[in-house]
C-alpha cells in the first residue's frame, strides 16, 4: 500500500489561505487517485498535524510521507515541522519530502500566472519581473531565492529582481522603481507564494506602480505536479524512522 501524504501547511488567520491550500490538495487528489492525500496545519486552522497523525495511526495506518507545502527551507522546514514529527505516535513511520522549491516547474507556474494577468510571451523581452517572496531570517532561503530570480532571467525576461515582503531586502516597491530605472517598458510582480495572506497582501501593496501584479502560485497545475514528484522522492527514500 502506499504511503499516505500529509501536506503540511503553515495556517494562517486568513481564511483565503486554508481555502486555497485545501484547492492544491484536491488538484493533487484527482492527479493521483490512488494516493490518500491529507492536509494538517502547524497553527491557526484546523485540523492540526498531530491531530491528523493520531487519527491516521487510530486508523492503522503505518506508512505517512509527511511533504511541507514551503517553497524554500528555511525554519519551518528545518526546525517546526521535524519537531512535530518527532512527537507523532510511534507506531507510524514517517519519511519527510523535501519542499517544493526550487524547480522549473514552479518557474512554469510564476509565468502561467504572468500570463493570466495580462501578459503574453511576446511581452517577456521587454518586461522586468520582481520575485516577490514572504522574506525569511535564514540566508539559505534567500540565497535560493536570489538564485531562481538569475535562473528566470536567462529564459528571456529583460531582468528579473529579487524582493522580499519580510525580514529581508529589497521590498517589492523598491525592485519596481529599480526596474523602471533600467528602463523596461513594462513592469510585473510575481508573488513567489503559495496562498493568500498577510504577507501577499504586503506584495500586492508594494506592486502599486507596476503594470501587473501576478496572483499567488495556489493551485496551479504545476504545483501540484512538483507537490507529486517531492512525495514519489519520499517514498523512495530510507525511513526516516522505524516503528519500535
Amino acid at each position: 500500500m502506499k504511503p499516505v501524504l500529509l501536506v503540511i501547511a503553515h495556517g494562517s488567520r486568513d481564511p483565503r489561505h486554508a481555502a486555497t491550500v485545501h484547492a492544491l490538495v484536491r488538484r493533487v487528489r484527482a492527479m493521483r487517485p490512488g494516493v490518500r492525500v491529507e492536509t494538517g496545519f502547524l497553527d491557526f486552522n484546523v485540523p492540526s498535524v498531530q491531530g491528523v497523525l493520531e487519527s491516521l495511526t487510530a486508523e492503522g495506518v503505518r506508512d505517512v510521507v509527511a511533504l511541507p507545502l514551503l517553497l524554500t527551507r528555511a525554519f519551518h522546514a528545518k526546525a517546526d515541522i521535524p519537531a512535530v514529527l518527532r512527537d507523532a505516535p510511534p507506531e507510524l513511520r514517517i519519511r519527510q519530502a523535501e519542499v517544493l522549491g526550487p524547480s522549473p516547474l514552479l518557474l512554469s507556474a510564476l509565468e502561467r500566472r504572468l500570463y493570466e494577468a495580462g501578459l503574453t510571451p511576446a511581452d517577456k523581452s521587454s518586461t522586468g519581473v520582481v520575485l516577490a517572496s514572504a522574506g525569511s531570517t535564514d540566508p539559505e532561503a534567500i540565497a535560493v531565492i536570489a538564485d531562481i530570480a538569475r535562473e528566470w532571467r536567462h529564459t528571456g525576461w529583460c531582468a528579473v529582481r529579487p524582493a522580499f515582503a519580510s525580514a529581508a531586502l529589497p521590498r517589492t516597491e523598491d525592485a519596481v522603481r529599480e526596474l523602471r530605472a533600467l528602463g523596461c517598458a513594462k513592469v510585473a510582480v510575481a508573488p513567489y507564494v503559495l496562498a493568500p495572506g498577510f504577507l501577499p497582501d504586503r506584495i500586492a501593496r508594494g506592486a502599486a506602480q507596476a503594470d501587473v501584479l501576478a496572483e499567488v502560485l495556489g493551485p496551479a497545475p504545476e504545483v501540484a505536479r512538483v507537490l507529486l514528484r517531492r512525495y514519489d522522492s519520499a517514498s523512495a527514500r530510507v525511513l526516516l524512522r522505524m516503528s519500535a
